[in-house]
Protein backbone atom coordinates (compact mmCIF):
# COMPACT_ATOMS: atom_id res chain seq x y z
CA UNK A 1 0.00 0.00 0.00
CA UNK A 2 1.21 3.52 -0.89
CA UNK A 3 0.76 6.12 1.60
CA UNK A 4 2.99 9.44 -0.10
CA UNK A 5 3.55 10.86 -3.54
CA UNK A 6 6.24 13.68 -4.33
CA UNK A 7 4.73 15.47 -7.34
CA UNK A 8 6.19 18.81 -9.01
CA UNK A 9 4.37 21.38 -10.32
CA UNK A 10 5.29 21.73 -14.20
CA UNK A 11 6.85 25.09 -14.95
CA UNK A 12 5.78 27.85 -17.45
CA UNK A 13 9.01 26.17 -19.32
CA UNK A 14 7.84 22.82 -19.58
CA UNK A 15 7.71 22.81 -23.39
CA UNK A 16 11.70 23.53 -23.66
CA UNK A 17 11.97 20.08 -22.48
CA UNK A 18 13.43 17.13 -24.34
CA UNK A 19 10.64 15.20 -26.35
CA UNK A 20 11.57 12.66 -29.43
CA UNK A 21 7.66 12.40 -29.77
CA UNK A 22 6.82 14.47 -32.69
CA UNK A 23 3.28 15.48 -31.37
CA UNK A 24 3.76 19.24 -31.19
CA UNK A 25 4.07 21.76 -28.43
CA UNK A 26 2.19 20.75 -25.13
CA UNK A 27 -0.09 23.65 -24.16
CA UNK A 28 0.73 24.63 -20.98
CA UNK A 29 -3.22 25.51 -19.47
CA UNK A 30 -3.86 22.16 -20.60
CA UNK A 31 -0.60 20.87 -19.08
CA UNK A 32 -1.73 22.50 -15.31
CA UNK A 33 -5.05 21.21 -15.59
CA UNK A 34 -4.16 17.83 -16.57
CA UNK A 35 -1.64 17.82 -13.76
CA UNK A 36 -4.35 18.83 -11.23
CA UNK A 37 -6.40 15.89 -12.08
CA UNK A 38 -3.20 14.06 -11.62
CA UNK A 39 -2.61 14.69 -8.04
CA UNK A 40 -6.47 14.37 -7.20
CA UNK A 41 -6.55 10.86 -8.73
CA UNK A 42 -3.68 10.26 -6.05
CA UNK A 43 -5.64 11.70 -3.61
CA UNK A 44 -8.46 9.42 -4.31
CA UNK A 45 -6.13 6.62 -4.22
CA UNK A 46 -5.58 7.75 -0.41
CA UNK A 47 -2.17 8.96 -1.07
CA UNK A 48 -0.71 12.40 0.83
CA UNK A 49 0.15 14.51 -1.69
CA UNK A 50 4.45 16.91 -0.92
CA UNK A 51 3.90 19.24 -3.97
CA UNK A 52 6.66 20.76 -4.69
CA UNK A 53 7.04 23.86 -6.99
CA UNK A 54 7.88 24.34 -10.89
CA UNK A 55 11.09 24.63 -11.21
CA UNK A 56 12.52 27.13 -14.04
CA UNK A 57 15.73 25.89 -13.96
CA UNK A 58 15.01 22.08 -15.51
CA UNK A 59 11.90 21.82 -17.90
CA UNK A 60 11.15 18.30 -17.05
CA UNK A 61 11.38 18.33 -13.58
CA UNK A 62 7.85 17.61 -12.95
CA UNK A 63 8.90 14.44 -14.08
CA UNK A 64 10.10 13.29 -10.98
CA UNK A 65 9.92 9.43 -10.78
CA UNK A 66 13.44 10.18 -12.85
CA UNK A 67 15.14 11.13 -9.87
CA UNK A 68 15.34 8.19 -7.36
CA UNK A 69 14.48 4.63 -7.33
CA UNK A 70 12.45 4.12 -3.90
CA UNK A 71 12.40 0.68 -1.79
CA UNK A 72 10.78 0.35 1.41
CA UNK A 73 13.88 0.76 2.91
CA UNK A 74 15.78 3.21 1.40
CA UNK A 75 15.91 5.83 -1.76
CA UNK A 76 18.89 5.37 -4.20
CA UNK A 77 18.88 8.95 -5.89
CA UNK A 78 19.79 8.50 -9.79
CA UNK A 79 21.83 9.98 -12.35
CA UNK A 80 20.19 11.09 -15.54
CA UNK A 81 22.16 10.89 -18.70
CA UNK A 82 19.57 13.27 -20.80
CA UNK A 83 21.33 16.86 -21.04
CA UNK A 84 20.64 19.14 -18.50
CA UNK A 85 18.47 17.01 -16.04
CA UNK A 86 21.08 15.53 -13.48
CA UNK A 87 20.90 19.26 -11.68
CA UNK A 88 16.65 17.57 -11.22
CA UNK A 89 18.12 15.26 -8.38
CA UNK A 90 20.06 17.61 -6.54
CA UNK A 91 16.76 20.17 -6.72
CA UNK A 92 14.80 16.88 -4.98
CA UNK A 93 17.10 15.22 -2.73
CA UNK A 94 16.12 17.12 0.60
CA UNK A 95 12.56 16.60 0.16
CA UNK A 96 13.75 12.74 -0.68
CA UNK A 97 15.47 13.09 2.47
CA UNK A 98 12.79 13.83 4.74
CA UNK A 99 11.29 10.45 3.98
CA UNK A 100 14.16 8.46 3.41
CA UNK A 101 17.18 8.95 5.71
CA UNK A 102 18.90 5.84 4.34
CA UNK A 103 19.82 6.60 0.80
CA UNK A 104 22.74 5.56 -2.11
CA UNK A 105 23.55 6.99 -5.06
CA UNK A 106 24.56 6.18 -8.38
CA UNK A 107 28.00 7.38 -8.92
CA UNK A 108 29.85 8.20 -12.48
CA UNK A 109 30.50 6.66 -14.94
CA UNK A 110 26.81 4.96 -14.38
CA UNK A 111 23.95 6.87 -15.50
CA UNK A 112 19.98 5.70 -14.48
CA UNK A 113 16.88 7.21 -14.96
CA UNK A 114 13.75 5.99 -12.89
CA UNK A 115 11.75 5.63 -15.86
CA UNK A 116 13.89 2.63 -16.65
CA UNK A 117 13.24 0.58 -13.37
CA UNK A 118 10.03 -1.72 -12.87
CA UNK A 119 9.38 -3.19 -9.54
CA UNK A 120 7.43 -6.66 -9.69
CA UNK A 121 6.82 -6.89 -5.97
CA UNK A 122 10.91 -8.29 -4.34
CA UNK A 123 11.89 -8.24 -8.16
CA UNK A 124 13.24 -5.51 -10.13
CA UNK A 125 13.12 -5.09 -13.72
CA UNK A 126 16.18 -3.13 -15.18
CA UNK A 127 15.79 -1.48 -18.64
CA UNK A 128 19.14 -1.32 -20.56
CA UNK A 129 18.39 2.13 -22.47
CA UNK A 130 19.82 5.40 -24.25
CA UNK A 131 19.32 6.95 -20.41
CA UNK A 132 20.27 3.82 -18.26
CA UNK A 133 23.81 2.54 -18.85
CA UNK A 134 25.18 -0.72 -18.16
CA UNK A 135 27.64 0.74 -15.11
CA UNK A 136 24.76 2.48 -13.66
CA UNK A 137 22.29 -0.96 -13.94
CA UNK A 138 25.28 -2.52 -12.22
CA UNK A 139 25.14 -0.61 -9.14
CA UNK A 140 21.51 -0.89 -8.75
CA UNK A 141 21.62 -3.95 -8.81
CA UNK A 142 24.16 -4.33 -6.12
CA UNK A 143 22.21 -1.77 -4.01
CA UNK A 144 18.88 -3.95 -4.46
CA UNK A 145 20.75 -7.15 -3.50
CA UNK A 146 21.94 -5.49 -0.21
CA UNK A 147 18.50 -5.07 0.47
CA UNK A 148 17.14 -8.59 -0.34
CA UNK A 149 16.07 -7.62 -3.60
CA UNK A 150 16.28 -9.91 -7.32
CA UNK A 151 16.82 -7.90 -10.63
CA UNK A 152 17.27 -8.95 -13.91
CA UNK A 153 17.96 -6.79 -16.64
CA UNK A 154 16.07 -5.91 -19.88
CA UNK A 155 18.13 -4.36 -23.23
CA UNK A 156 15.60 -1.90 -25.06
CA UNK A 157 18.03 0.06 -26.77
CA UNK A 158 17.25 -1.65 -30.22
CA UNK A 159 13.10 -1.13 -29.31
CA UNK A 160 11.91 1.89 -31.80
CA UNK A 161 9.33 3.89 -29.96
CA UNK A 162 10.24 3.27 -26.20
CA UNK A 163 12.45 5.42 -24.29
CA UNK A 164 12.68 4.41 -20.66
CA UNK A 165 11.50 0.77 -19.77
CA UNK A 166 8.35 1.52 -18.44
CA UNK A 167 6.92 3.32 -21.90
CA UNK A 168 6.69 -0.26 -22.21
CA UNK A 169 5.94 -2.30 -19.44
CA UNK A 170 4.19 -2.04 -15.77
CA UNK A 171 3.46 -3.86 -13.47
CA UNK A 172 -0.16 -3.62 -11.74
CA UNK A 173 -0.69 -6.25 -9.18
CA UNK A 174 -1.94 -9.66 -8.52
CA UNK A 175 1.58 -11.05 -10.29
CA UNK A 176 0.50 -9.23 -13.42
CA UNK A 177 2.59 -7.29 -16.39
CA UNK A 178 1.03 -5.31 -18.89
CA UNK A 179 3.87 -5.18 -21.75
CA UNK A 180 3.35 -3.55 -25.25
CA UNK A 181 3.79 -6.41 -28.36
CA UNK A 182 7.24 -5.77 -28.65
CA UNK A 183 8.24 -6.57 -25.08
CA UNK A 184 5.54 -9.38 -24.24
CA UNK A 185 7.30 -12.29 -25.38
CA UNK A 186 10.15 -11.82 -23.41
CA UNK A 187 11.14 -14.79 -21.63
CA UNK A 188 11.83 -12.95 -18.50
CA UNK A 189 7.87 -12.65 -17.96
CA UNK A 190 7.37 -16.25 -18.29
CA UNK A 191 5.78 -16.27 -14.88
CA UNK A 192 3.91 -14.06 -14.76
CA UNK A 193 0.08 -13.45 -16.23
CA UNK A 194 0.26 -10.33 -19.22
CA UNK A 195 -2.19 -8.36 -20.65
CA UNK A 196 -0.94 -7.61 -24.46
CA UNK A 197 -0.85 -3.91 -25.49
CA UNK A 198 -1.43 -3.71 -29.45
CA UNK A 199 0.73 -1.14 -31.40
CA UNK A 200 -2.48 1.42 -32.10
CA UNK A 201 -2.65 1.70 -27.94
CA UNK A 202 0.90 1.21 -26.72
CA UNK A 203 1.20 4.60 -24.82
CA UNK A 204 -1.38 2.60 -22.56
CA UNK A 205 1.15 0.48 -21.23
CA UNK A 206 2.66 2.96 -18.96
CA UNK A 207 -0.35 2.78 -16.46
CA UNK A 208 0.04 2.61 -12.64
CA UNK A 209 -1.30 0.62 -9.92
CA UNK A 210 -2.12 2.67 -6.93
CA UNK A 211 -3.57 0.75 -4.06
CA UNK A 212 -7.04 -0.29 -5.42
CA UNK A 213 -6.94 1.55 -8.49
CA UNK A 214 -4.67 1.61 -11.86
CA UNK A 215 -4.17 4.94 -13.19
CA UNK A 216 -4.88 4.50 -17.29
CA UNK A 217 -4.30 7.15 -20.26
CA UNK A 218 -7.35 8.53 -21.20
CA UNK A 219 -8.40 7.49 -25.14
CA UNK A 220 -7.13 3.57 -25.04
CA UNK A 221 -10.85 1.96 -24.63
CA UNK A 222 -9.56 -1.66 -25.43
CA UNK A 223 -7.02 -1.56 -22.94
CA UNK A 224 -9.28 0.17 -20.57
CA UNK A 225 -11.70 -2.45 -21.05
CA UNK A 226 -9.23 -5.44 -20.76
CA UNK A 227 -8.24 -3.94 -17.21
CA UNK A 228 -11.53 -3.99 -15.80
CA UNK A 229 -12.40 -7.60 -17.36
CA UNK A 230 -9.37 -8.90 -15.62
CA UNK A 231 -10.87 -7.51 -12.27
CA UNK A 232 -8.87 -4.44 -12.19
CA UNK A 233 -10.08 -0.48 -11.26
CA UNK A 234 -8.84 1.71 -14.04
CA UNK A 235 -9.03 5.62 -13.17
CA UNK A 236 -8.62 6.99 -16.69
CA UNK A 237 -6.74 10.28 -16.75
CA UNK A 238 -5.55 12.38 -19.78
CA UNK A 239 -1.88 12.57 -20.80
CA UNK A 240 -2.27 13.82 -23.96
CA UNK A 241 0.20 17.38 -23.11
CA UNK A 242 2.72 15.16 -20.95
CA UNK A 243 2.88 12.62 -23.87
CA UNK A 244 4.41 15.44 -26.07
CA UNK A 245 7.28 15.24 -23.64
CA UNK A 246 7.76 11.60 -23.93
CA UNK A 247 5.90 11.55 -20.16
CA UNK A 248 3.57 8.72 -18.89
CA UNK A 249 1.48 8.84 -15.58
CA UNK A 250 4.32 6.94 -13.54
CA UNK A 251 7.00 9.70 -14.50
CA UNK A 252 4.89 12.45 -12.80
CA UNK A 253 5.51 11.02 -8.55
CA UNK A 254 7.20 8.92 -6.64
CA UNK A 255 4.86 6.66 -5.07
CA UNK A 256 5.66 4.90 -1.57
Amino acid sequence: MFRNAIVRIPGSNFAEGLTTAGLGAPQYDKVLRQHSCYRQALEECGLTITILDADLRYPDSTFVEDTSVLTSHRAILTRPAASGREGEVGAIRETIGGFFPAMAEIQAPGTLEGGDICAAEDHFFLGLSHRTNEEGVRQLAVYLAGQGYTSSVIDIRGMAGILHLKSGISYIGNNTLVAVEEMAANELFRNYEMIRVPLQESYAANCVRVNERVLAAAGYPHFTAELAGRGFLPLVLEMSEFQKMDGGLSCLSLRF
